[in-house]
């Protein structure tokens, strides 16, 4: 059933596709207070990023602050920027005219994060769909914080249900491999994590007929979307043989709203940092007696397994639609 009450939120992201298409969401859902949306490198560099986040604000009415977040990684590599998915504006190569950015909050996105839990202790749920970077810099600073959170719901990962693996290397998924010190850190937190990876994101199918109707019953966004994903979809085709895409990071909302429309596993996370396996997720099942202390050593966390995809695109489409 739909949240009975209003849903404190950050949203921790690098825009990106489908990062517009969860914060379109976002801003269609009355019982969702969003406090901040904090940037990320990632799908772009971090200027590009946080143009974007700017951008889909004024676009998308919204009156949280963007707040700008890392540049850099806490792993020190750089890695190049996925142009073949989201363009080089990061937006599908959309036009994009000159953004103001005075209004653009004065605080770095790790402090934001860390002055918000404190305002609303136990209240806020931090939804992150990109590098977990920001919320790491967060735990770094002041690691006693993530007692504050509500919860954290991720986009990331891959445990190989249905199969289902990296799509950056066989191991590692984009986000996780994007910062894996970081994404192991934020597992070993004392804060409920909620994964949604791709063991459920590619259930999450936008096909042609779908995209359509968004385009004729969500107004001039939804003409924006459709912009969007016409790059998007490009690359769907060509690599994955898909008619439509993924609606990788819409997925995480959904999550926070409708726990109850998916299937999860309990137990500690842990991300391999570096090697050939580099950005890999394994957890060790809750139950599970006994077993090796990196994972005996750290709270449990909940991984999605399975999800009941067509309600979830049902309330997508009725959501934004509105």
């Amino acid at each position: 059933m739909e949240v009975n009450e209003t849903m404190k939120v950050i949203f921790d992201t690098d825009p990106g596709i489908d990062d517009a298409m969860a914060l379109l969401y976002l801003s269609k859902l009355p019982k969702i207070d969003l406090l901040g949306v904090t940037t990320v490198v990632g799908n772009a560099d971090i200027a590009t990023t946080t143009r974007n986040a700017l951008f889909l604000k004024q676009r998308f009415g919204l009156s949280a602050p963007v707040v700008r977040g890392a540049g850099r990684t806490l792993d020190g590599v750089d890695k190049a920027e996925p142009v073949i998915v989201h363009g080089v504006n990061g937006l599908g190569e959309i036009d994009i005219p000159a953004i103001d950015d005075s209004d653009l909050h004065p605080a770095e996105a790790s402090q934001f994060i860390i002055d918000t839990l404190k305002a609303h202790p136990g209240e806020v749920t931090l939804i992150a769909v990109g590098r977990m970077t920001n919320l790491a810099l967060a735990l770094r600073a002041e690691p006693d914080v993530a007692r504050l959170a509500k919860q954290v719901v991720i986009m990331g990962g891959a445990f190989g249900y249905q199969g289902r693996s990296g799509n950056i290397t066989p191991a590692a998924e984009a986000n996780i491999f994007g910062d894996p010190v970081a994404a192991d850190e934020i597992f070993a937190a004392e804060w409920p994590v909620a994964v949604v990876g791709l063991d459920v994101t590619h259930d999450i199918i936008l096909d042609t007929d779908y995209l359509a109707l968004l385009s004729q019953e969500v107004g001039e966004n939804g003409a924006l979307l459709s912009q969007m994903c016409e790059h998007y979809a490009r690359f769907y085709r060509e690599i994955m043989g898909l008619s439509g895409v993924v609606g990788h990071d819409l997925l995480a909302v959904t999550y926070a709203l409708h726990p109850e429309w998916f299937e999860t596993r309990r137990g500690p996370v842990l991300v391999q940092r570096d090697g050939i396996a580099v950005g890999q997720t394994i957890q060790m099942p809750e139950t599970r007696k006994g077993g090796h202390p990196d994972w005996a050593n750290r709270p449990p966390q909940t991984v999605c397994i399975g999800v009941d995809a067509s309600k979830v695109l049902a309330h997508y489409r009725e959501t934004v639609s509105r």
